[in-house]
């Protein structure tokens, strides 16, 4: 599976596309906003969007879902509905942090761990992983042993637990019974900043080695 990072928004938030080359259709995950560039990066890569993945309900992660999925027209899957209070907040979050007041929005599907979604044929395995908000999920393409995990862990860091319903010592039980296993050669795709891969976080990340 191929990927584009387009960071967007003020918070240089990382929304993701990810499409097949065989069928030249995809997802884009978490479009916090700055919609027009992430439509012309679509067109540039030359896919065609089935739908939308959303891994949590931050603002500057999900702020431009509503607008994204009119325009196109696209049906949109996550997260799970322990963050329904922040889709339903995101007025808002939006006055809370600076950015243009945008709607909130209903999935047309929540997701739970244990499920799967569908992109371009191929099949991502959802992980739900609170802490950095109590409905956070990841998705998983295990046979490009990739992951897009949010805002629950980057490059030498974790995510923030001091938003509301934040809970630190679940975000550190998500990442050590549900993202390390998946596997030290397994990359990953964090909300914000670089991509890394889980052994070099499970080596080297200071917040995992307390």
């Amino acid at each position: 599976m191929k990927y584009a990072i387009i960071p967007v928004t003020p918070f240089q938030q990382n929304c993701t596309i990810l499409w097949s080359e065989a069928t030249m259709t995809g997802a884009v995950v978490d479009p916090g906003g700055d919609i027009d560039r992430i439509v012309r990066a679509v067109e540039r890569a030359g896919v065609t969007l089935e739908k939308i993945l959303a891994t949590h309900g931050h603002v500057d992660h999900v702020g431009g879902v509503a607008e994204l999925a009119r325009r196109l027209s696209l049906p949109v899957e996550g997260p799970h509905p322990e963050d329904r209070f922040l889709l339903d907040g995101m007025e808002r979050q939006c006055l809370m942090f600076g950015f243009p007041v945008t709607q909130g929005f209903t999935p047309d599907r929540w997701l739970a761990d244990g499920d799967t979604v569908t992109v371009a044929g191929e099949t991502l395995a959802v992980l739900h992983c609170p802490g950095h908000t109590p409905g956070h999920v990841v998705f998983h393409h295990a046979p490009s042993k990739l992951a897009v995990v949010g805002d629950v862990l980057f490059q030498g860091s974790i995510g923030r637990t001091d938003f509301p319903r934040g809970d630190h010592a679940a975000l550190l039980e998500s990442i050590h019974t549900k993202l390390l296993p998946l596997g030290d050669d397994v990359a990953f795709i964090p909300g914000h900043g670089p991509m890394s891969t889980l052994g070099q976080e499970r080596r080297h990340n200071p917040f995992l080695n307390d």
